[in-house]
């Protein structure tokens, strides 16, 4: 079983719904999905809001380990990206002598502010922690205590390992940065990174198209299983 555990932000509902169903339709193996969901966290996670915080699992998202029990090997990512291939090709890439593996950018953000207006912050090894592949029980240092009391630096610039010899490097389509990286045709996985499509100021951002797409097939499932195989049988009999 495929272990996915995805940033939850109320404000990105439609974001997270559409990374599942595109995670789900492309998977050759069975996978379970879970949200980081402020709201299922209570009693483990009790970290007060930060300034410049700019979703809800900032920091949340480092209790992944946690979460899976430090038990075999989970992938958390953020919510604003769209999988095009089959996630079990990233799920192969796990490697024993590593605690956590990551694409290892060197992302100087250009603009101050990122969507609604959230801050936009550079340090070292941005973005890294937005797709990370957990070996979790060499992760057992990131306990509920140790992620609610850490600086955000420390988490996110992965100070709580010994040495970033521990952190392994995937290959930079398992997590191709829209709008900074150079266009991609065989990213695996985009990450909306700046603002989703779902926003209207970044509705024509290169892979929009796509997203909006994967929606729609998202939706038309939703619709046909709504529908119910007899619905076109009433409308008949109505007519």
């Amino acid at each position: 079983m495929i272990r996915v555990f995805i940033g939850f932000d109320s404000r990105e509902a439609t974001a997270f719904s559409v990374l599942s169903f595109s995670i789900q339709t492309r998977a050759s193996q069975p996978v379970a999905i879970a949200p980081v969901m402020l709201s299922q966290l209570r009693g483990v996670h009790a970290r007060p809001r930060h300034p410049l915080q700019s979703t809800d699992f900032s920091f949340s998202r480092f209790l992944t380990p946690c979460l899976s029990g430090y038990e075999g090997w989970s992938i958390f990512m953020d919510c604003d990206m769209l999988m095009r291939t089959d996630i079990a090709e990233l799920w192969a890439l796990r490697d024993e002598r590593f605690a956590v593996q990551a694409v290892k950018h060197r992302h100087v953000p250009r603009e101050s502010t990122k969507f609604l207006d959230q801050p936009q912050t550079s340090y070292e090894k941005k973005n890294w922690s937005s797709v990370m592949l957990f070996n979790n029980a060499r992760c057992r240092m990131l306990t509920p205590g140790y992620v609610d009391s850490a600086s955000g630096l420390e988490l996110h610039q992965f100070k709580w390992l010994a040495d970033d010899a521990l952190i392994g490097e995937l290959p930079k389509r398992w997590n191709h940065l829209v709008g900074y990286d150079d266009h991609d045709p065989g990213a695996a996985l985009v990450h909306y990174t700046i603002g989703g499509p779902y926003f209207s100021e970044y509705a024509a951002a290169p892979f929009a198209s796509e997203w909006f797409a994967e929606r729609e097939r998202m939706l038309a499932v939703t619709r046909r299983i709504a529908a119910g195989p007899r619905l076109p049988a009433l409308i008949a009999g109505v007519a």
